[in-house]
């Protein structure tokens, strides 16, 4: 329901805003109107960084009924009656003869439920009575004191319409109660008069005044949104631009400057705020002044990344939510969590990192936000990855570091623990265990867990789950950092159904079934897998390669007019029809240093195959006899029992259709473009009935 309008408003202003939507069920907000509205909040993208729409949204109000709402408002039973003290508090004529249809009626009962055809809603013609159509079934309905207010349509001033009739009194809501109920102040002046000037008038005059305005009121007020929700948006805007926010070169100059590398200088300057910085910028300084920030591979999580992670959480049941952050860091995801569940009476937030002066610095950063009285926090010191009991959450959500120094014994630990017994990459014990434990996972990932051979044994495990969404957020994940990043959505005791697949940097949003994207015949998950890739798939066969790539070549050994020739990416023109000389570029190593490597014993094998790496590009060339390649290129061995490949299937590399497919092979990866062990596995050969000129 909400998407399609963020992305109608995305297509016009997304490469200038960052877009939010919601839908806002009027009650939740201090309304007594059961009315839902999908509302719509963008951020200009130079102030995103810094304050999300998500949390401009209103703040969450229990629901009041309609008793609360208007029930001490003086009861009006007489025609015309009008309030003394009060104009807008008036008894709206109806034909007289419609009162007997409503009189009797209780609390939610409808007209239409009347026994005696004289009280159901008629008319009458050639002297006979004839009921007139249901089409709606609120229609003279009298409404119910301890339920919330019904919406507000706008004929709110006829009994036949919609939920208009009072739950006592025989006429339809006033001006003032229908007002009280959209939370419009007593003081809003609807015209040229003031409402004192208004109540001094005579009973005439003020009937002339409502005949002129009261319907022209009325329908102002019919299908609008409550003021209170558009002043709770006012006031976190105007909180939110009250603070000031600096960008990375200001945080890293105001670093040095104050000294704030240091611990305790840092959490003394977050406690006096000397520059009144907003939050944001003050969690950018806390990761930017962690002198460990490089080695724990704790990188900054913009408040962009988190926005589209937060509302792809489902709504969790429950009045009581446990949430575990298990590498909190400067806990950017806390007023994100704390705002998903403001309308939970108790949320209880278990904060983790191996850092204890982080959390020093964390409790000091939380002064500077609001923790609402539902919100409880429980700090824990410890490894998040050691054999520690923390229970069972309702959502464990963040973003665990990417840390591949973890070496020896320690290691050791995390694999035995874990399903993954290969991996270095500290980020595939993090969800692992977070799964274990929480019965929903919204958590940030290194991009590379969809192909790579470290995360096979995390992606077999995680096929078995939902993965509700996945959202790709390319190199856009963190400021200044060169790494793809992906957040994942899922619930660990679901069975996989339907994976809705998000790319932040192509916006592109799309639905696909979860065993078609992690479908096994292919050696890793295919993300943006479609008809397309699946019709070049049914004229190829696959897995007819192995792959070797130079790892022992330096720039060092090179030498340009020398030896043995090299042949480097740029060497294999466009289409992979010749190896073309380029001045500048050409390089050679000397024979007895190439004798010493591994790559030498592929010097006269012209046999085997050479590709580009790290390019969108490919295109396949027969290496030629007594050349080398470096690691820029990888080099293809066909598997026994394959046959050469013929010249029409070389050409077929380099054509737009095997290109565009080799993009979705790839999973549109900027970064790791390497032909790998598993990668390779997409360099195939037309089927023969394919086998035609390209």
């Amino acid at each position: 329901i909400e998407r399609p309008i963020s992305e109608a408003i995305d297509r016009n202003l997304g490469k200038k805003y960052s877009i939010y939507s919601r839908i806002l069920n009027f009650k939740d907000y201090g309304a007594c109107s059961s009315r839902s509205r999908t509302l719509v909040i963008g951020v200009r993208k130079d102030y995103a960084d810094f304050f999300s729409p998500f949390e401009l949204f209103p703040q969450y109000k229990s629901e009041i009924t309609l008793r609360e709402c208007i029930g001490n408002m003086k009861p009006l039973s007489i025609f015309g009656e009008i309030d003394e003290n009060d104009i807008y508090h008036a008894f709206r004529i109806y034909p007289e003869h419609m009162r007997d249809w409503i009189s009797e009626l209780c609390e939610g009962q409808s007209a239409f439920e009347n026994t005696e055809e004289n009280r159901i809603p008629h008319q009458i013609v050639d002297g006979k009575i004839v009921i007139n159509q249901k089409k709606n079934g609120d229609k003279y309905r009298r409404q119910i004191w301890d339920k919330v207010g019904p919406c507000v349509h706008t004929r709110n001033d006829q009994l036949a319409s919609q939920n208009t009739i009072h739950p006592k009194d025989d006429r339809v809501f006033s001006i003032r109660e229908l007002m009280k109920m959209m939370t419009i102040p007593i003081e809003f002046q609807w015209t040229d008069k003031n409402f004192e000037e208004l109540n001094t008038m005579s009973n005439t005059e003020k009937r002339v005044f409502l005949k002129k305005n009261e319907i022209n009121i009325r329908q102002s007020l019919g299908e609008a949104v409550p003021t209170e929700i558009f002043r709770s948006i006012a006031l976190n805007i105007k909180k939110a631009l009250s603070k000031r926010y600096l960008k990375d070169l200001e945080v890293k100059t105001e670093i040095v400057a104050e000294n704030l590398a240091e611990t305790e200088s840092l959490i003394n300057y977050i406690k006096s705020n000397p520059r009144n910085l907003g939050f944001a910028s003050l969690c950018r300084i806390t990761e930017l002044a962690n002198s460990k920030r490089n080695e724990q591979e704790a990188y900054f999580t913009n408040k962009t990344l988190i926005t589209e992670i937060i509302k792809n959480i489902p709504e969790i049941d429950g009045n009581t939510i446990k949430v575990i952050e298990p590498s909190v860091g400067a806990g950017n995801f806390i007023p994100f969590v704390i705002k998903l569940f403001e309308h939970k009476k108790q949320v209880n937030l278990t904060l983790v990192d191996i850092d204890s002066n982080a959390l020093s610095v964390l409790k000091e950063l939380l002064k500077h936000t609001v923790i609402p009285k539902n919100v409880q926090i429980e700090y824990i010191c410890n490894d998040f990855l050691a054999p520690f009991v923390y229970g069972e959450y309702d959502l464990a959500i963040g973003n665990p570091p990417f840390s591949k120094s973890i070496k020896g014994k320690q290691l050791e630990l995390y694999r035995s623990l874990s399903v993954n017994k290969q991996a270095s990459n500290t980020s595939a014990f993090f969800i692992e265990k977070a799964l274990s434990i929480s019965k929903y996972v919204a958590m940030v990932m290194p991009k590379f867990l969809l192909n790579t051979t470290e995360f096979s044994a995390t992606r077999n495990l995680l096929s078995d789950m939902r993965l509700d969404t996945i959202i790709d957020f390319g190199e856009r994940g963190f400021s200044g950092v060169l790494i793809e990043t992906i957040a994942m959505c899922i619930n660990p005791n679901a069975k996989p159904s339907y994976t809705n697949i998000i790319s932040v940097t192509d916006k592109e949003n799309r639905v696909s079934a979860q065993n078609y994207i992690t479908d096994t015949d292919f050696p890793y998950w295919l993300i943006y897998r479609d008809k397309f890739f699946d019709s070049v798939c049914s004229k190829m066969q696959f897995g007819i390669f192995d792959v070797y790539r130079d790892r022992q070549i330096t720039n060092s050994m090179l030498n340009s007019t020398e030896g043995i020739r090299v042949i480097k990416s740029r060497n294999i023109n466009d289409d992979g029809s010749e190896i073309i000389d380029i001045v500048g570029y050409d390089s050679y190593v000397l024979p007895e240093v190439a004798e010493k490597l591994n790559v030498y014993k592929y010097l006269t094998d012209d046999e085997v195959y050479l590709t580009p790496n790290m390019t969108y590009k490919p295109r396949v060339i027969r290496k030629p006899k007594g050349m080398l390649v470096n690691g820029s290129a990888a080099i293809l061995t066909l598997k026994d029992g394959q046959t050469p490949l013929t010249e029409n299937e070389m050409k077929f590399f380099s054509t737009t259709e095997y290109r565009e497919f080799y993009r979705t092979a790839r999973n549109r990866q900027t970064r790791s473009l390497n032909v790998d062990v598993n990668s390779v596995f997409f360099f195939g050969r037309l089927n023969e009935k394919e086998n035609f000129a390209v």
